[in-house]
């Protein structure tokens, strides 16, 4: 029997059964594969702010984060972070529309925006570990910080080599709107994950 159809017999007449498609597409297999890994690693983010959360409850001598982190630098790296993800939006905007030249400037731009975040992480690490002295080692917050920040900083240079690839894809005309709508969907999930950080260490 052919997947064109299927003919079951009814006395003289037969009855064409239409096909049924897969819904499982390379496609949409793709954007599947993206949300499963995008929701293992919410867990793992979660899970690690809510370690965060339990450790500083917890103890009586956390420190006020105001009086160690830089506040001001990083609000200006959440906003730079936060531009990224609306150049990303622009990025997939301009493929939808065949416009190559405003998929690549848009793509550049979320790369810049990546790059410049973790300039700026580096700055504000080399600041800490050498100016304050902090390392993973010096207590819990210190070691907190660290991992949350750094594990969220290889996401970011995950993200960046990402949107590198889909970069040189879109200069040799094989990007495709598919593939800059997964690379959005883990971008945007960085950057949120980032304001929750911000917010939880840094802010509260």
């Amino acid at each position: 029997m052919s997947q064109a159809a299927a003919i079951e017999p009814h006395g003289e007449h037969a009855a064409v059964v239409e096909p049924v498609e897969n819904p499982l597409t390379p496609d949409s297999g793709g954007k599947l594969g993206m949300w499963i890994f995008l929701a293992a690693d919410a867990m793992t983010f979660g899970a690690a702010i809510a370690a965060y959360g339990a450790l500083r409850i917890g103890n009586v001598n956390w420190p006020i984060p105001s009086t160690i982190l830089g506040i001001p630098s990083t609000a200006v790296m959440t906003f730079v972070l936060i531009c990224s993800s609306v150049t990303m939006v622009e990025a997939l905007s301009g493929i939808k529309h065949g416009d190559q030249a405003k998929l690549k400037l848009f793509l550049s731009l979320t790369i810049l925006g990546g790059l410049t975040f973790l300039g700026m992480q580096a700055r504000e690490w080399t600041h800490l570990i050498v100016g304050e002295g902090l390392s993973i080692k010096t207590s819990l917050f210190s070691a907190t910080f660290f991992i949350l920040t750094g594990f969220h900083g290889c996401h970011v240079t995950g993200g960046v080599i990402y949107l590198a690839v889909q970069l040189l894809k879109g200069m040799r005309g094989t990007a495709t709107a598919k593939g800059i709508e997964i690379t959005g969907l883990y971008w945007h999930f960085v950057d949120l994950v980032w304001i929750l950080i911000f917010t939880f260490v840094y802010l509260i």
